[in-house]
């Protein structure tokens, strides 16, 4: 076992990677990184699986099932998606349990074409759901304006949620808002709030690309001096929204009653900038009852040289605050940068949506000419 990543579930940080395929899950590979590197949850999302079916022909027996069967390209990736989910799902089962359903997750998205249409958001949420058939799934939903509703609507079915793509704090604000306002509708429902949980996922890593390739291009002694600051600084005020939020007395009500803190979850932690240590978006953002779920680039650095030394978060507000007043004072529109990433999130998730109907649907052409031979 790492010493480091060790460390950091010790400081109280939950490590998830962020991958998964049929690759890992045969091999017994996702079993030995839980076992060595404190792995307790996976996230997946569509350019995950694109990459997944893309790269491994273990798919291949399934895919001229389904074909047999007259599944069509989306009939297709939700079978073979909801598997792996369900297969991982199983593996961390006993996690799951020893956590009381905190970790042990497995999360899989709805589609991102549906990112607008909070109706067939929670139709499809619900599906996804019945169709894994796992209490410790949790179904991903990202935080655009239509999310929000999608958000409260699944929660309050006793449906778990990662609510993923959130860039700023008024956006995550409102993500809790939605989670609570679904909690407090499960429970006039009569649904077990314990058996409820829920994750949002804050962006990191690509405020700072946005952010500092606008300062690049001011090219200032004081824009330069804050290039890598912005991502680090806006998960830090993140966290401070998370204990602000679930100390009010509406949260404490919910949390009496049998129901979880949403946690925080820091997405996008791969460092994209070679000038930058290559485990900043980890050891920066060390703090009690967090997820970060890395790419396993960012693992294995983290593994390998990753310096641990506890709380990285609480008590650097004031220092935060600076670094976004100064980049307001740079001429750069916060509120404008976030709202561009997370259009950019659906755009990205929608080209990678796309790559995986395109692979899908020739391996089903493949394997109907198989067929016809």
């Amino acid at each position: 076992m790492s010493e480091n990543t060790k460390a950091l579930s010790t400081a109280g940080v939950s490590i998830w990677l962020d991958d998964l395929s049929r690759d890992r899950l045969e091999t017994g590979n996702l079993a030995e990184i839980i076992e060595t590197r404190d792995i307790v949850g996976v996230t997946t999302n569509p350019t995950i699986f694109a990459s997944a079916l893309a790269d491994g022909d273990r798919y291949a027996a399934d895919v001229e099932k389904l074909k047999q069967a007259g599944a069509d390209v989306d009939e297709t990736i939700e079978a073979l998606t909801t598997a792996d989910v369900a297969t991982a799902c199983d593996v961390f089962a006993g996690i799951y349990r020893s956590t009381g359903g905190v970790d042990g997750r497995v999360s899989i998205e709805v589609s991102p074409l549906l990112a607008n249409d909070a109706a067939a958001t929670v139709t499809e949420a619900q599906r996804l759901h019945e169709r894994v058939a796992r209490e410790n799934v949790l179904i991903k939903i990202p935080a655009t304006q239509a999310g929000l509703q999608a958000i409260a609507d699944v929660t309050a079915l006793g449906i778990s949620v990662n609510v993923t793509l959130i860039f700023s704090l008024a956006r995550y604000r409102d993500v809790i808002n939605a989670y609570l306002t679904g909690l407090e509708r499960a429970k006039e429902a009569g649904h077990d709030l314990s058996k409820i949980h829920s994750v949002a996922s804050f962006f990191v890593s690509r405020v700072d690309s946005e952010v500092d390739g606008r300062l690049a291009k001011l090219g200032t002694e004081e824009a330069s001096a804050l290039i890598g600051k912005t991502a680090v600084a806006n998960a830090r005020l993140a966290y401070r929204v998370f204990e602000e939020e679930f100390a009010s007395e509406r949260a404490q009500q919910l949390l009496e009653a049998g129901a979880s803190a949403q946690r925080p979850l820091w997405a996008s932690t791969g460092v994209k900038n070679p000038d930058f240590p290559d485990t900043m978006y980890v050891t920066e953002l060390v703090a009690a009852n967090v997820v970060n779920t890395m790419p396993e680039k960012t693992l294995e650095a983290v593994s390998d040289h990753g310096e641990v030394t506890g709380d990285t978060v609480t008590g650097t507000y004031e220092d935060a605050e600076k670094v976004l007043d100064a980049i307001a004072a740079e001429g750069i529109d916060y509120v404008e940068v976030t709202e561009l990433l997370e259009r950019e999130g659906v755009d990205k998730f929608e080209v990678s949506w796309t790559e995986l109907v395109e692979t899908v649907q020739k391996q089903l052409d493949a394997a109907g000419e198989k067929d016809s031979q």
